[in-house]
């Protein structure tokens, strides 16, 4: 039994809207589904990714509106790591990224970047076991060029050698290298490269990395919950996410982890030709929709070419 690679990273932004330009308009991605935060449904929570949502492309994002810059640190995720196709991918990317006033860090096998809050971004070129490419289809990036999925993230911990004695124990990575542990699953792997943290202190913000989730089937959550315990973690309960089923747990450097199921995903409120378009509520917000988008401000989407709002009220579409 072990996790099939990422199932998504969700980070903090200040800026709904600038969260969607960059990540949609720049980095190609699909919005995916608009929606409220669970516990603050006065605050967006947007899921980007490729053309169906899949898990191993979703990021998310948390609208903390007008939230000061955070500093990665001590048990907190520093950088996403994302695939691309080919080294020569990694050329466009550079270009892509600095003509949109990004800062680009390019050695042969990496490219590092960052997001206008901060964000960090890696770019690796595909391994096969990575499994298949999950890519969005963006009108600005050529399909040979294009995103395919998260492969793992970057982590600072606070206790390295505990982060990796319990995770290539208990939890089933392997650890191939110093800092370097990997899941592979049945149909992908998942990477998670263990950092030396920086001097100071943590800061939670905009621009930073709330938690990181990992895939399993539904019916392994009891196994996890049990696994995560004798690994001396205390798992969360399975807590229904209307788009998935997860537990939560930190792993002992301090880095939030999430075990999600794969479905039943994105389509179930929406029909996959529209997905994101419209503001989609958990059901027991639906009934305060009205003073939900009072307080929300409308968003636009870059690939869309539309100048109706995100947040148009569609009830009842499907």
């Amino acid at each position: 039994m072990n996790l099939d690679g990422i199932h998504h990273v969700t980070a903090i932004t200040g800026d709904a809207q600038r969260a969607i330009d960059f990540h949609v308009g720049v980095l190609g991605l699909r919005l995916v589904k608009t929606t409220v935060n669970f516990d603050a449904p006065d605050l967006y929570h947007l899921y980007m990714g490729d053309e169906s949502g899949s898990p191993g492309s979703i990021l998310t994002f948390f609208e903390v509106r007008g939230a000061a810059p955070g500093r990665p640190g001590a048990g907190m995720v520093n950088r996403i790591v994302w695939r691309v196709p080919t080294a020569a991918s990694l050329d466009v990317w550079a270009d892509r990224l600095s003509a949109a006033g990004r800062p680009v860090d390019r050695d042969e096998a990496t490219l590092t970047s960052s997001d206008p809050e901060g964000l960090g971004i890696e770019l690796v070129v595909a391994s096969p076991e990575d499994g298949a490419a999950r890519a969005a289809h963006s009108a600005g990036v050529a399909p040979r060029d294009a995103l395919g999925g998260i492969a793992g993230v970057r982590a600072y911990s606070r206790a390295p050698e505990a982060t990796e004695a319990v995770l290539s124990g208990g939890l089933g990575f392997v650890r191939e290298s110093a800092g370097r542990l990997v899941t592979r699953g049945a149909e992908r792997r998942g990477l998670y490269l263990v950092d030396a943290p920086p001097g100071g202190h943590a800061v939670q913000g905009a621009g930073t990395v709330h938690h990181v989730a990992w895939t399993a089937p539904d019916n392994e959550h009891a196994d996890w919950i049990a696994r995560v315990r004798q690994s001396g973690g205390h798992p969360t309960e399975v807590i229904d996410r209307q788009y998935f089923r997860s537990i939560y747990f930190h792993e002992p450097g301090g880095v939030m982890f999430e075990v999600a199921s794969a479905g039943p995903g994105f389509a179930v409120d929406e029909a996959p030709a529209r997905l994101g378009e419209a503001l989609r509520l958990p059901p027991q917000y639906e009934r305060y929709r009205d003073a939900i988008e009072e307080r929300l401000t409308p968003l636009r989407n870059p690939r869309a070419g539309t100048a109706a709002p995100v947040m148009a009220d569609t009830r009842g579409t499907t």
